[in-house]
């Protein structure tokens, strides 16, 4: 989730270039190399190593070592007249990888988008991340009392409905080991804060197949979630709905399961 670098003069693509004064003292050999290959994907067309090195402020010799490496890997290419480069096709794997994967997450975002139209209510997309649950998407529903947590943001495991899957998915040793080391915060009246209470939860989660908040990390909001499996059928994230009980109760919340597997099947194919 980019930031803008000062440009150069001498290079078209400001966001990795360095001014050529700067080259000698900040100048990395992978930072050159990277800057190689913005200029030539910027040009369009094919360029001579003199082209690349007055270009770059570089010496024909540095840019040369570059090149060779860059020609070995298959990130260049050479052109027809054998003095010109061009990009490789490891480099055009690179963008068309790169295009997939935001393809990919637009995708992932639609099944989550349509999840919330047949809920009614905010629906998020989670994974583990080390001793944390970290959101990778989420869709608002359209109300005006809602809980923001913003993509990249991290909650606790052992008060969340997420957090408490990835426990509860866990092979028991797994398990254990991690909850002896969580500090289990009490965040409300609700917080599961003795580890053996955890570890009931989180069995009684494994046979459920889903994962519930009552009001263990907010007072006043509830949620559901299901584990999403990748083809292999390991459990790669959750999705999860919540709502303030104002609107949501749990038996309420428990009644979008199915929805929620659903959306979880079809999210599966999109890992």
């Amino acid at each position: 989730m980019p930031r803008s670098a000062r440009p150069a003069a001498a290079v078209s693509s400001p966001s990795l270039s360095v001014p050529a004064a700067e080259e000698s003292a900040s100048g990395s050999s992978a930072e050159r190399s990277l800057r190689l290959l913005a200029l030539l994907a910027s040009e369009g067309r094919p360029l001579t190593l003199a082209d690349l090195a007055a270009q770059l402020g570089l010496p024909k010799g540095t840019a040369h070592r570059i090149c060779t490496q860059l020609l070995a890997t298959g990130f260049l290419a050479r052109d027809v007249d054998e003095r010109s480069f061009s990009v490789g096709p490891a480099l055009r794997k690179l963008a068309f990888d790169t295009l997939n994967h935001g393809t990919v997450r637009g995708l992932r975002h639609e099944v989550l988008s349509e999840l919330v139209r047949q809920v009614g209510e905010t629906c998020n997309l989670t994974t583990l991340d080390g001793a944390q649950v970290l959101y990778l998407d989420r869709v608002e529903a359209q109300w005006p009392l809602r809980l923001t947590l913003d993509v990249g943001s991290h909650v606790p495991l052992h008060c969340t409905a997420s957090g408490k899957l990835f426990l509860a998915q866990m092979p028991k040793k797994e398990r254990d080991a991690l909850i002896d080391r969580l500090p289990l915060a009490r965040m409300t009246a609700n917080t599961l804060v003795k580890a053996d209470a955890l570890r009931t939860e989180c069995d009684a989660i494994a046979k459920r197949g889903y994962s519930r908040d009552c009001e263990e990390f907010i007072a006043g909001l509830v949620a559901v979630a299901v584990p999403v499996r990748d083809a292999a059928g390991q459990v790669r994230a959750a999705l999860a709905v919540h709502a303030p009980t104002a609107r949501m109760s749990m038996e309420e919340a428990v009644k979008r399961i199915d929805a929620l597997k659903a959306a979880a099947e079809r999210m599966g194919t999109l890992l």
